[in-house]
């Protein structure tokens, strides 16, 4: 087999776009695009005839994020978009706001220790809210335009989240949030904008996740999600008698996307086998309708040009993203930021398999499976198990450029969607709750197991990869399976659960309870389920990498773990290698960044393997 064909830091250096965001009159969107090397924002008009029309214009020259884990928001009149911006990936994000005619920067909030995301204007331009921890637990606010006026719209002990915003008439607002014991929870929620008359508008039952997306016009019913019948299901609230008409089938996953202007259209995105397809409802019949689009990765799906459109981002696993409009009458797609392979032929990407596996209870494990082409009779190929983050993540058949990569330059990788995994119903999803390194880590096993049965990979020469919660994984599975693995990089990663609660923002101790239980009640499992504990039975040649900035994942967490190898008599250079990324938080989407970090990666798989 050929291999080597594709240059990393040109993969890396691929423009990529991110959170395309269509304006309030549906003619205009606004998407961050690196085209330059750098995140800028950028405008781009859908009508004919106008002097952007079909053609990218920058908005903003440096002043938006490096690396983006926060979107933004459309005032009513167009004329302003409010942005969420940190320092070096700390993801303490303030509010600025940026002409939309002359790209002037405003700063709207200043809280270096918070973090404040926007949700959306009123209707009448007059306040927007956000969502922000300055108080401690992440609530609702409401502030000005110009940043005055903050005011705390709720005030709940457990984090609020993403909600429907504004009602069309501009006094109420919808959220989710949970006030029962049971932490796996969330309920449907209205406040008046003067923060008045909270309510409770919509639980199905106790351990649900109920949330809203986005209020119909006539003000009296809300488009929601909710995974009570053991899948994500699409359903529309009746606000004032708290009935639900469900949408969708039985049994297969859905949730709600987008909702015409008009009322007359609801979309919704069916994840099914690891593909996520836009699935468009006439809301009079709950007649359904898939969009005529390939097997990959669809996200979006907002209505544009008088309802006529979607404006869809679609990638497969041998594409790159696209952004196009789908006309919904005739099922028309017009490419309107078209995928870019620089220098690199495309069809030089593998399309991988999606295939089962059994673990150790018998569960079945679906799992993405990359292999080079042309594997020659006796070829044996050194393989990677890569671990995703959450631990409600999940793969998909989208483009996934580091995979493409490793398979070209002759590895085979596999993508376990392991219990734990979104996309699978509830029951799934939450089989690894409070189980941590318990079954999971068996799933990965099994994973390795699997690909040492097959004829072409080198049972010798496995390594597993992991970041965030895939990096608490890699770090428990060199230490639980040192048998099964030759080397192993643990991105991000987590060594330590109950320092890293201790170090947590109070939403993120949130989610910490909810999938593992109490630390002080649960301190034994806590401590059992840490990689930390059992540090000295590690074997495999070990990378660390990890931000100086990250917020979820503390670098304290690998700094832990290197300073007990090298207490137990680990020779740091020789046993693992150690890296700090200076300037960087949670991962990143920097270009810069992503050719730092991938060359680490694959450097040391191709040294170690």
């Amino acid at each position: 087999m050929s291999a080597g064909r594709i240059p990393l830091k040109e993969l890396a250096s691929l423009p990529s776009f991110y959170f395309p965001t269509p304006a309030w009159d549906k003619m205009h969107v606004a998407f961050y695009w690196d085209k330059t090397g750098q995140m800028e924002l950028y405008l781009l008009d859908l009508a004919d005839g106008k002097p952007h029309s079909g053609k990218p214009h920058q908005l903003s020259h440096g002043e938006v994020p490096r690396s983006l884990r926060a979107g933004f928001i459309w005032s009513r009149d167009g004329k302003t978009i409010v942005y969420a911006k940190d320092q070096g990936g700390n993801e303490q994000h303030d509010l600025y706001a940026i002409d939309t005619q002359t790209g002037a920067v405003s700063q709207l909030t200043n809280t270096p220790k918070a973090q404040e995301i926007p949700a959306e204007f009123s209707p009448d331009d007059q306040w927007l809210v956000m969502f922000s921890n300055r108080d401690g637990q992440m609530n609702l606010y409401k502030l000005r335009p110009d940043g005055t006026e903050v005011t705390p719209l709720t005030h709940f002990a457990n984090p609020v989240t993403g909600g429907g915003g504004w009602s069309p008439d501009g006094e109420w607002l919808t959220f989710a949030t949970n006030e029962t014991s049971e932490l796996k929870n969330k309920d449907v929620y209205i406040v008046r904008k003067d923060g008045t008359d909270l309510r409770r508008v919509l639980q199905v039952k106790v351990g649900s996740i109920d949330t809203p997306v986005k209020w119909f016009p006539d003000g009296k019913r809300i488009a929601i999600t909710s995974d009570a019948s053991g899948v994500s299901r699409p359903g529309i609230l009746n606000v004032e008698t708290g009935q639900v008409r469900w949408l969708g089938e039985p049994g297969i996953e859905e949730s709600t996307s987008g909702l015409s202007e008009n009322g007359r259209w609801l979309v919704a995105l069916r994840n099914q086998d690891a593909v996520v397809q836009p699935i468009l409802y006439d809301v009079e019949t709950g007649k359904a309708r898939s969009l005529d689009l390939p097997a990959g990765l669809a996200v979006g799906s907002e209505f544009v040009l008088g309802d006529s459109a979607l404006l869809v981002s679609h990638m497969s696993p041998t594409n790159r993203n696209e952004l196009l409009l789908y006309d919904i009458e005739n099922g028309k797609r017009t490419v309107i930021i078209p995928a870019e392979y620089g220098s690199i032929e495309p069809d030089i990407f593998v399309e991988p398999k999606y295939i089962n596996y059994p673990s150790v209870d018998g569960l079945s494990i679906s799992a993405i499976l990359y292999t080079p082409r042309d594997i020659a009779p006796g070829d044996e190929l050194p393989a990677v198990v890569d671990v995703h983050g959450g631990p409600t993540g999940q793969f998909f058949r989208s483009f996934d450029p580091f995979p493409q990569f490793l398979v070209d330059q002759g590895f085979v990788v596999l993508e376990p969607n392991i219990r734990g995994s979104t996309g699978y119903g509830v029951e799934f999803r939450d089989m690894n709750r409070y189980d941590w390194g318990g079954m999971d880590l068996e799933d990965v096993a099994a994973g390795a197991e699997y690909l040492k049965g097959l004829p072409f990979v080198d049972s010798e020469r496995l390594a597993v990869f992991g970041g965030s919660y895939g990096g608490y994984m890699t770090l428990m599975q060199v230490v639980k399976k040192p048998e099964l693995w030759k080397a192993a990089v643990s991105w991000v990663g987590i060594s330590d659960l109950v320092k890293l609660y201790e170090k947590s923002m109070e939403h993120f101790k949130y989610y910490l309870r909810w999938h593992m239980g109490d630390p002080q009640e649960n301190k034994e499992l806590w401590q059992e389920r840490s990689a930390l504990t059992y540090a000295g039975n590690t074997r495999a040649k070990l990378l660390l990498v990890h931000g100086v900035n990250d917020p979820r994942c503390p670098i304290e967490q690998s700094r832990l773990f290197r300073d007990k190898l090298v207490e137990l008599g680990y020779v740091e250079g020789e046993d693992f290698e150690y890296v700090e990324l200076s300037g960087e938080g949670h991962g990143s989407s920097d270009i810069a960044q992503k050719i730092r970090t991938y060359t680490l990666l694959v450097d040391f798989l191709k040294r170690r393997l």
